[in-house]
């Protein structure tokens, strides 16, 4: 039985070093599978293209039209505005204090509304998260969910007649003795309609998120709480929570995106020349002034200002998120 042996080089040789293999061409670019994968799932895409095709022409195209903030447009004339006249417009809103004191409200109620209608739906969420009786469960959400339904035309009008000088609100104040109160026609109480009826119509509808968040927490978690000596408040706190934060977080970077854009249809029903001091908010301010007064490039530059101060607080928003709670919408 013989063994093969390798023979090692003569003396005052030396070993030629390995030699390397031919560099592999890089992989095919990233499009083939893209490709492969619509042709696979065209279909699941094909539901894409009218959203895609909605935002295209009600927010991307439209956008070309703020140039008109910085040029003059007459109604009949050109699209994009007679001629330019820079940041004259801009300069008319910055000096004018009737847009400060919309400015004002707009901050105002876009502040109350941010401080007192998101934590509602946490709460809700949490409450109907703890009744163990689904029937009654059911029955909760069904109730507070309905107002979503109901547009925005019919709670206003629902408001308008709870809060009338002879409507039920009144008649209840009357039996304790107290006069009737014009809740529609003072400016001080339209902060507190505004948002206790955006509370009664979106706080249920909120709840929705929240209850399917709550769904993804691990039951081991709470099993572990328990055996650690938690009690409800305390599993609540630790792990309930930091379980539903990211959908926290998400909602509340897109309530501060629209913390200006306050909402216009609520506020065009609600309020009345009366009330204009608490009342008139930049959006209404810009359909008096575009559409009634026919200042079209005055108002394309108040919107556009608007829009920035938009895009600024959910950047920094999103920012501070990711920075301090690592999580973040971008």
């Amino acid at each position: 039985m013989s063994t093969s042996t390798t023979s090692a080089p003569p003396p005052g040789t030396q070993e030629p070093p390995p030699t390397k293999a031919p560099p592999r061409r890089g992989r095919r670019p990233a499009r083939t599978g893209r490709r492969r994968a619509l042709r696979r799932d065209w279909q699941l895409y094909s539901l894409a293209v009218l959203p895609l095709l909605f935002f295209l022409v009600f927010r991307y195209l439209p956008m070309i039209g703020n140039v008109i903030a910085f040029r003059r447009f007459e109604p009949g004339g050109s699209i994009f505005g007679e001629e330019w006249v820079g940041l004259r417009y801009v300069e008319m809103f910055l000096s004018d204090p009737t847009f400060w004191q919309v400015f004002r409200n707009t901050l105002w109620l876009g502040g109350l509304t941010l401080v007192f209608c998101f934590p509602i739906p946490i709460v809700l969420a949490l409450l109907l998260n703890e009744v163990r009786r689904r029937a009654l469960k059911r029955f909760v959400q069904s109730v507070s969910y309905l107002p979503h339904f109901l547009s925005i035309v019919i709670v206003a009008g629902i408001t308008m007649q709870m809060l009338a000088t002879v409507g039920p609100v009144n008649h209840v104040l009357g039996w304790f003795g107290h006069d009737p109160i014009r809740f529609v026609q003072e400016p001080e109480w339209f902060r507190t309609i505004y948002v206790g009826s955006e509370i009664w119509q979106t706080a249920g509808w909120g709840t929705i998120l929240y209850l399917a968040a709550l769904t993804t927490i691990d039951e081991d978690l709470y099993e572990a709480a328990r055996i650690d000596g938690a009690n409800r408040w305390q599993q609540i706190w630790h792990v309930t929570l930091p379980g539903i934060r990211p959908t926290m977080i998400t909602l509340l970077i897109l309530n501060i995106g629209t913390f200006m854009a306050v909402g216009f249809e609520k506020v065009l029903l609600l309020y009345n020349p009366l009330t204009y001091p608490t009342a008139d908010v930049i959006s209404t301010y810009l359909y008096r002034a575009g559409v009634e007064s026919n200042s079209f490039s005055y108002a394309a530059a108040i919107g556009l200002f608007e829009a920035i101060i938009g895009l600024v607080l959910i950047t920094s928003a999103n920012q501070l998120s990711r920075r301090t709670v690592g999580t973040s919408l971008w």
